[in-house]
């Protein structure tokens, strides 16, 4: 039968010969290259986006009801002129 710990042992092998193999450092490079573009690229998490999204709807909320008012009020009949 087969020894289970022979098994570790290889898998422990083969993951230390893919760490130093050239792949490795490729997918490193990669990464630190992508990172850097997302870095000059100046973007925004999605938390950040969403909090922006319902400020934005708030604002627009504000703005609406603020022309409603003011359209109310430029619109207001004017009162009949009193007589002394």
């Amino acid at each position: 039968m087969l020894d289970p710990k022979m098994f570790e042992e290889l898998g422990a092998r083969l993951s230390s010969i893919i760490a130093a193999s050239p792949a490795a450092d490729i997918e490193k490079n990669a990464r630190a290259l992508l990172a850097n573009a997302f870095a000059k690229l100046d973007l925004v998490g999605r938390e950040e986006f969403d909090i922006q999204t319902q400020v934005l709807q708030r604002t627009r909320e504000k703005l609406k009801a603020l022309e409603a008012r003011l359209d109310r009020l430029e619109n207001r009949p004017e009162p009949p002129d009193q007589l002394v």
